[in-house]
């Protein structure tokens, strides 16, 4: 796989989080596929070699996403993809297997009998492991082993390998190749770097007041660190960085939460009426201010206050779309299109790009693993390593 150009392709692929990080480990992203048209209006702009196809993946044939990449049956490398996770989601009280969005994976399974790559690489929330005892990841197992795949799973936390968020994603990886399956190894965390702080990854930002709108701008400063350096690459331009007005009771209640604060800190007077009853030990992060050396919580579908610690470490308003990108590893060169609610569902829809690209890595070096003469290996090994 590393003497030629490796190409994949992104079924759900929303804005393209995983492709980027596919492409950031040298793969040709060549189509991609979604429901979501706002979101693949930000992927086709971000992806120019892809050809993205929208509508319900119901309705998409094999054939046609080979026709798009320029490819046959048999000649793509991986197909990447995350199936929305909704019907899997903790977050989800009513989830379920019968819950239509839960079945979507067969979607995934029929589409790669179709195109027949030599990987596949799924993602997921947490939660589909403990639906329905295990069976739909039974399922997933006997489904990819029937098309002759073998496949290994693996919980990975972004924030080990360089993502500034606690973020607990399912991954599945499958080979109908002899290679073996690898995961890749975490790069940060005690004993290795030194994981990505919120203030990391989002200090170089133009500070803003509650209600501020969206207006194109020039960052406020350089780079603070490699990270920052890292997601700004050459862009002048900062896009996506606007504060959605709050309340002028959420003012309120914000003025009154410290760092690593939460809704504790909230006068009684001002809680709102659903939360009077709450236990101490409840709601452990709603109006949550994270200390700046703090990791982000997990970015959901919108940065809502009452919904967790969403709330700027130093700065009355809650996290703008681009800082939510920013703690999601999004380069600032992916621009959001749609609405602002739409860019914060495809930023919390995401996989991290750098989370991506270390899975897309360790497919890399285990093909490297089977191809390698002896005594080869151990060099790839020590040069990924260094990469990272």
């Amino acid at each position: 796989m590393t003497d030629r150009n490796l190409t994949a392709i992104d079924l759900f692929c929303g804005a393209g989080g995983l492709s980027e990080g596919f492409r950031q480990a040298g793969f040709h992203v060549l189509a991609g596929q979604d429901y979501d048209e706002k979101a693949g209006a930000t992927f086709a702009a971000t992806h120019p070699e892809a050809t993205f196809i929208g509508g319900p993946i119901q309705n998409v044939t094999p054939e046609m996403l080979l026709k798009a990449a320029g490819k046959k049956r048999g000649e793509i490398d991986v197909i990447v993809g995350g199936p929305p996770c909704q019907g899997y989601s903790v977050y989800n009280h009513q989830r379920g297997e019968d819950d239509p969005r839960a079945g979507l994976f067969r979607e995934y399974l029929r589409i790669v009998e179709g195109i027949q790559p030599r990987w596949l690489v799924m993602e997921n929330v947490t939660g589909i492991t403990s639906i329905s005892g295990g069976n739909i990841v039974r399922e997933i197992f006997d489904g990819m082993e029937s098309l002759g795949y073998r496949v290994e799973m693996k919980v990975l936390k972004a924030e080990e390998y360089g993502v500034p968020q606690e973020r607990r994603r399912v991954f599945f990886i499958a080979t109908r190749t002899n290679a073996q399956i690898l995961f890749p190894e975490p790069t940060h965390g005690e004993g290795r770097l030194p994981l990505v702080t919120i203030w990391d990854a989002i200090s170089d930002l133009p500070p803003l007041e509650n209600g501020a709108k969206e207006i194109p701008t020039r960052y406020s400063s350089k780079p603070q660190n490699s990270f920052q350096a890292l997601l700004r690459g050459d862009c002048t331009i900062l896009n996506n960085h606007s504060a959605g007005r709050l309340s002028a009771i959420n003012e309120e209640r914000m003025r009154h939460i410290p760092s690593g604060g939460s809704w504790r800190d909230i006068p009684r007077d001002l809680l709102p009426a659903g939360m009077l009853k709450a236990k101490r030990s409840d709601h452990t992060k709603r109006y949550g201010r994270p200390r700046k050396s703090d990791l982000a919580c997990t970015i959901l579908t919108k940065c809502d206050v009452h919904w967790g610690a969403y709330i700027h470490p130093v700065q009355d308003r809650a996290l703008t779309v681009r800082e939510a990108a920013r703690l999601q590893a999004f380069p600032d060169f992916f621009n959001f299109l749609g609405s602002r609610t739409e860019q914060y569902v495809q930023v919390g829809n995401a996989v991290p790009p750098l989370l991506g690209k270390r899975v897309a890595e360790a497919l890399i070096l285990a093909d490297t693993m089977r191809e390698a003469p002896t005594g080869q290996v151990g060099r790839e090994r020590e040069e990924l390593a260094i990469a990272v």
